[in-house]
């Protein structure tokens, strides 16, 4: 045991069983905790607190800056606008509610229901986040495009029961497989030129979904604590890199869907 700050912090083999999902992370496990106390490892320091403050400053920036750079006088369609915030905001949201009060003394149950909400969080992301993008692919085409908003709300309903019913990272990771399918789709539109929106938009969505999947693949596969167990314990292990490349990617996204935004603001649709 360590004692930093304010609480005598556990090594893995003490800490409490749920919380045992990294075994290259040897130390710094905070013990189980009232929410007060959780809320007191804001303030010291301990293996979850990267995690915590790589989401939350951002979140706090997204919160305030964001709706400052939405279009939203120019948009006929304001929820648009409205789902693309919340898009941004809500796997941010998840994850510092998550990190922060994961070692309660609600013990498994509590967690289980933290670690569904930070799911919910990243689903969102993947659901909320695509229908301004299929919206202005398919602008010219309503009729196409309400089956296309309607079929992706369906699929990700599903991607969001598997998420959150997944045993493990590889699956969670698998269940979103099909929302990137279907957004790979709507962007081989754009690609050749069948689908409509913002020239510029389509390289910050690519990037988008690489940094996302990169960030999936760096998390799942422990790096780069495996190699070097109980190095990375406090600082850059693979769940605070995964974090970095999410902002990111949300910051891709969100300019992506920007330029949308301001596309379609001035966009008419040819007359037949």
């Amino acid at each position: 045991m360590a004692f930093l700050g304010g609480a005598r912090l556990l090594d893995w083999a003490s800490s409490p069983r749920h919380l045992q999902f990294n075994r290259f992370v040897l130390t710094g496990y905070r013990p189980v905790s009232s929410g007060s106390g959780c809320l007191r490892s804001l303030f010291y320091l301990h293996n979850e607190l990267g995690n915590i403050y790589t989401h939350g400053i951002p979140l706090l920036g997204f919160l305030f800056v964001l709706p400052l750079t939405i279009p939203w006088a120019r948009l006929s369609e304001s929820w648009l606008g409205v789902v693309h915030y919340l898009a941004c905001i809500f796997p941010q949201l998840g994850s510092v509610l998550y990190h922060l009060f994961m070692n309660h003394e609600g013990g498994p149950a509590v967690y289980h229901t933290l670690l569904t909400l930070d799911m919910c969080g990243v689903c969102m992301v993947n659901t909320l986040g695509a229908l301004p993008i299929i919206y202005c692919t398919l602008a010219c085409s309503p009729l196409l495009r309400s089956i296309a908003l309607l079929a992706y709300t369906g699929l990700s309903s599903y991607g969001i029961f598997c998420a959150v019913t997944a045993r493990s990272s590889v699956r969670r990771l698998r269940a979103f497989a099909w929302q990137a399918l279907f957004r790979f789709f709507f962007f081989y539109l754009r690609w050749v030129g069948l689908g409509t929106g913002n020239p510029a938009s389509l390289h910050s969505y690519l990037i988008m979904d690489g940094l996302a999947f990169l960030g999936g693949v760096i998390n799942i596969s422990r790096v780069p604590e495996r190699w070097k167990p109980g190095c990375f314990d406090y600082w850059f292990n693979s769940h605070q890199i995964m974090h970095v490349l999410v902002v990111v990617s949300i910051l891709y996204l969100h300019w992506g869907v920007v330029a949308d935004l301001h596309w379609i603001a001035n966009y008419a649709c040819p007359k037949e």
